[in-house]
């Protein structure tokens, strides 16, 4: 089973890193574009073929190692989930 996860900041939370990339793209002439936001993206390969099983696993490793859940949200896919 593969899992796509993308963890992102939360709403309201300031993202350095997306605003320095705005400002880059400003400054390379690139008109049009009023906010970047940073984040991180993940694919997992599992043995498991339990689909609630697999979620629950992933969702404990989204909420120990990949997101900071304080400032940050995570969206979790499997397989052919939209």
């Amino acid at each position: 089973m593969k899992a796509r996860i993308k963890v992102t900041l939360k709403n309201g939370v300031l993202d350095p890193q997306g605003k320095a990339i705005a400002h880059s793209l400003d400054q390379l002439g690139m008109s049009g574009i009023d906010d970047v936001r940073q984040g991180k993206y993940f694919e997992v390969d599992l043995s498991e073929t339990d689909r609630t099983k697999a979620q629950a696993t992933l969702d404990e490793v989204c909420r120990k190692l990949l997101a900071n859940t304080v400032i940050e949200n995570y969206t979790i896919e499997l397989d052919g989930d939209a």
